[in-house]
C-alpha cells in the first residue's frame, strides 16, 4: 500500500518491515520524528517492539547493542551531534561487530536549520570504520533502512543510515508494508571475550583486523546489489558528475532541465566505503569528474585517492579545488554552477585532452618480502594473567557472584554478566571468568538493558567500579529505573581510581580529597534515583554477599548491591597489617581450592610437604597477604588459619 509519509516516518515503517525488536533513541531535530513514529505504532499495536526514549545517546546506542548482540534486530536514532555523545560506545562495537542486525539512523543538518555544529557523519563513520548507507528520498529510505539490517547481518557491523534535514522532513507517497512482522528469533549470546572485551593489546588489534575484513565484505555486498548506479552517456565524452545521497533527486532535476544531456553519472548512497571496482570503472571512460555532495568533501577525497592509487591523470571538480562551498545546503544554482564547469572547462578547470591512464597494477601497501621480514607474534607473545591485586575487595565480589549463581542452578556459563572499564573488568579471567563484555565506561548498565528487553531469560547482572560509576553509570541506571528493566547492578566501591594510578573520585574519603572538597555519596545517590531494592555489602564478608546477591536476583525490577571495602593498596600505604593468614602443611592436601576460586597471588606451591602424595602443599606468602581472609572460605580441610602481627 502507499502512504504519504516523511523521511523519518519512512525509517520507522523500513524497520518494522525488517522486524526490529528493540528501537531506543534521544530526541533531536531533525531525527525525532523516526522513534516518535515506533513508539506511537508499539503503544496502538500488538505484537510490536520494544521502544524508549533513553536517557540519552550513549545509552540508547548500548541498549541497542545489547539486543543485537543477542542476535535481535536493534535500531537506534539519533541527530549528529548524539553520535558524540555515543561515540565511546559506537568506536569500541565497531570493533566488536554484531550478531543481529543493528542500525544506527543519524540524520545531519546542512544549513543549520536546527542549531549545532554543520557535522559530517559520514567523515565519523569512517573514522569508526562503519559501512554507510544514505537514501536520496524518502521512498529510498524505506528500501534502505530495510536493507541495513540484511547488511548489518551479512556483515556483522553496526551500519550507519545517514540521514539530512532535507530527506529526514520531505515528504512523498511511499509503497511499503505499514505492519510489523515480528522474527521470532530466541535471544542467545555467546560467552567470548575476545570479541566483546577490550582487555588486551592482542584482542584489540585482532579486533581492529576483523574490523577491516568485514568493511570488505560491505564492499563486496553492497557492489551486488545495485544500490550505486553508474550510467555512461552515449557519446562517451569523458565527463562524468557524481552525486551522493541526498543531491540525487536535486541533481536530476537540474539535468532534466538542463542543455546539456551528454554528461555520465554515478549515483552514490551507499558512500562508504567505496567501491573501488566500479569507481575504477569510471575512472577508465572518465576525463572530467565533478562531484557534488554537502558539507565535506567525503566522496571526493576518496575519489582522489584511487584515483592516485590507479595512476589516474583526469580532472576532479569539486570543493578541493574551490569550485564548490563546504558549508550550508546547496541549491540549485550551486550544482548549476558545477554543471557549467564541467561542461566548459571553465574557471581554471582544464579536461585531459586524452584518454587517460589507468595503471592496471594495484599498489598493495605490503609486500610478501617485507611480511617475509616481520617477527612472527607467536613467537615474541608473552603470556602476562592479569588478575586482581592481592587483598582486592572484588576479587571477594565476584567469588561471591560465582558462588550465589551456584547456589541457585545457574552459573558463568550461562548467566550474562556485564562488565565495565577499571579494575572491575579483571572479573572475566581466570579463576572468576564472569564478566562477558566490556564497551566502554559506565556501558555495563546499558548494554544488560539491552539484553534484558532481547529477551535473554537468566537474570542479567552488570557490575561496575565506583569510579566508572560517577563517570558515566549513573545516566543508565536512571534509565532503567524508568523504564522498569529487570536486572542486577553491583557497584564495586573501592574508594579510589585505582587502575589508573589511585586518582581520588567523587566518593573518596574527604580526608583525601582537596581542600574544600566533599565526598558525594553513591547510596545516597542510588537511593534518589528511587531505586528500592539496594543493599550494602562488605565483600570480604562471604556468607552475608552471597546471600544479598540471591535476594536480589530472585526480586524483579531494579536491585542495586553496593559492595564497600577499600582497595587494598591505598591501605597498605599508610595502615600496617595486624592479620595474616598462613596454611598448615600438614593439613593441607593439595586440592588447591583456594587458588583456584580466588586465583589470589599471595598463594604459591611449594615442595615441602609430607602430607600431599604430590609432595607439594599450598602457601601464602606473609609478604603479599593482606588478611583479606578469602581463601580461608575456600579450605574445607581446616588447613587455613590467621596469625596475628606484632607491634
Amino acid at each position: 500500500m502507499k502512504r504519504s509519509i516523511i523521511g523519518n516516518q519512512a525509517v520507522a515503517y523500513g524497520a518494522l518491515a525488517a522486524g526490529v525488536d528493540v528501537a531506543s533513541g534521544y530526541p533531536g531535530t531533525p531525527s525525532s520524528e523516526a522513534l516518535t513514529e515506533l513508539l506511537h505504532f508499539s503503544q496502538n499495536n500488538n505484537p510490536s517492539p520494544y521502544v524508549e526514549w533513553s536517557v540519552n545517546e550513549k545509552v540508547a546506542f548500548e541498549i541497542a547493542t545489547g539486543a543485537a548482540w543477542a542476535g535481535k534486530r536493534a535500531l537506534v536514532t539519533m541527530k549528529m551531534s548524539g553520535a558524540n555523545v555515543a561515540a565511546d560506545s559506537i568506536l569500541s562495537v565497531a570493533y566488536s561487530g554484531t550478531k543481529g542486525g543493528l542500525v544506527l539512523y543519524i540524520a545531519d543538518d546542512p544549513g543549520v536549520e536546527a542549531g549545532m555544529p554543520e557535522q559530517d557523519t559520514r567523515l565519523f563513520a569512517q573514522w569508526a570504520g562503519l559501512p554507510v548507507l544514505e537514501p536520496a528520498d524518502p521512498g529510498r529510505v524505506y528500501e534502505l533502512t530495510r536493507y541495513a539490517f540484511e547488511l548489518s547481518e551479512k556483515c556483522e557491523l553496526p551500519v550507519i543510515l545517514r540521514s539530512v534535514t532535507s530527506v529526514a522532513h520531505a515528504k512523498q507517497e511511499v509503497e511499503g508494508e505499514y505492519t510489523y512482522k515480528p522474527l521470532g528469533r530466541k535471544p542467545e549470546f555467546e560467552k567470548n571475550i575476545f570479541r566483546y572485551t577490550k582487555a588486551g593489546s592482542a584482542i584489540c588489534i585482532a579486533q581492529h583486523e576483523a574490523l577491516l575484513d568485514r568493511l570488505a565484505v560491505v564492499e563486496r555486498t553492497v557492489r551486488d546489489t545495485g544500490i550505486n548506479m553508474m550510467v555512461e552517456s552515449g557519446d562517451r565524452n569523458g565527463l562524468f558528475l557524481v552525486a551522493a545521497g541526498a543531491l540525487i533527486p536535486y541533481v536530476r532535476e537540474a539535468l532534466s532541465s538542463w542543455d546539456h544531456q551528454n554528461l555520465s553519472t554515478l549515483f552514490l548512497e551507499s558512500v562508504y566505503p567505496l567501491d573501488k571496482e566500479l569507481a575504477g570503472k569510471m575512472f577508465e571512460a572518465a576525463e572530467t569528474i565533478l562531484v557534488l555532495e554537502e558539507l565535506e568533501p567525503f566522496v571526493e577525497m576518496q575519489l582522489r585517492s584511487e584515483a592516485s592509487r590507479l595512476g589516474w591523470n583526469g580532472s576532479i571538480l569539486g570543493k578541493l579545488d574551490g569550485l564548490l562551498p563546504r558549508v550550508g545546503k546547496y541549491s540549485q544554482e550551486v550544482i548549476g554552477r558545477g554543471l557549467k564547469t564541467l561542461a566548459s572547462g571553465m574557471a581554471g578547470h582544464s579536461a585531459a585532452t586524452s584518454r587517460p591512464v589507468v595503471s592496471s597494477e594495484r599498489s598493495d601497501p605490503g609486500n610478501e618480502e617485507s611480511a617475509a621480514e616481520q617477527p612472527v607474534a607467536a613467537e615474541l607473545s608473552v603470556k602476562h594473567p592479569i588478575t586482581f591485586c592481592a587483598g582486592c575487595p572484588h576479587r571477594g565480589t565476584f567469588l561471591a557472584v560465582n558462588r550465589a549463581l551456584k547456589k541457585i542452578g545457574l552459573n558463568q556459563d550461562n548467566t550474562v554478566v556485564t562488565g565495565d572499564i577499571g579494575c572491575t573488568i579483571l572479573g572475566m579471567n581466570p579463576p572468576f571468568h564472569t564478566c562477558w563484555t566490556e564497551v566502554s565506561m559506565g556501558s555495563s548498565i546499558g548494554l544488560a538493558q539491552g539484553f534484558y528487553w532481547a529477551g535473554i531469560e537468566n537474570p542479567v547482572i552488570a557490575t561496575i567500579g565506583d569510579s566508572t560509576f560517577f563517570h558515566a553509570g549513573i545516566p543508565p541506571l536512571v534509565n532503567a529505573v524508568q523504564h522498569g528493566a529487570n536486572l542486577l547492578v553491583i557497584i564495586l566501591d573501592n574508594g579510589w581510581t585505582s587502575m589508573t594510578g589511585f586518582q581520588v573520585n567523587p566518593g573518596t574519603s574527604e580526608q583525601f580529597q582537596a581542600k574544600g572538597a566533599r565526598r558525594v555519596d553513591i547510596e545516597g545517590i542510588v537511593r534518589g534515583m528511587g531505586v528500592e531494592n539496594l543493599q550494602v555489602i562488605g565483600p570480604f564478608d562471604q556468607e552475608q554477599s552471597i546471600e544479598a546477591i540471591i535476594k536480589a536476583l530472585q526480586q524483579e525490577g531494579v536491585k542495586v548491591i553496593i559492595s564497600q571495602a577499600e582497595c587494598a593498596l591505598t591501605v597498605a600505604r599508610r595502615e600496617k597489617r595486624t592479620l595474616i593468614y598462613q596454611i598448615d602443611s600438614q593439613k593441607c592436601t593439595f586440592c588447591r581450592s583456594c587458588l583456584r576460586e580466588t586465583g589470589c597471588p599471595a598463594l604459591y606451591v611449594t615442595a615441602n610437604g609430607k602430607k600431599s602424595k604430590h609432595g607439594q602443599v599450598m602457601a601464602i606468602d606473609p609478604q603479599a597477604c593482606t588478611g583479606c581472609g578469602l581463601c580461608y572460605t575456600c579450605c574445607k580441610f581446616d588447613a587455613i588459619h590467621e596469625q596475628k602481627l606484632g607491634g
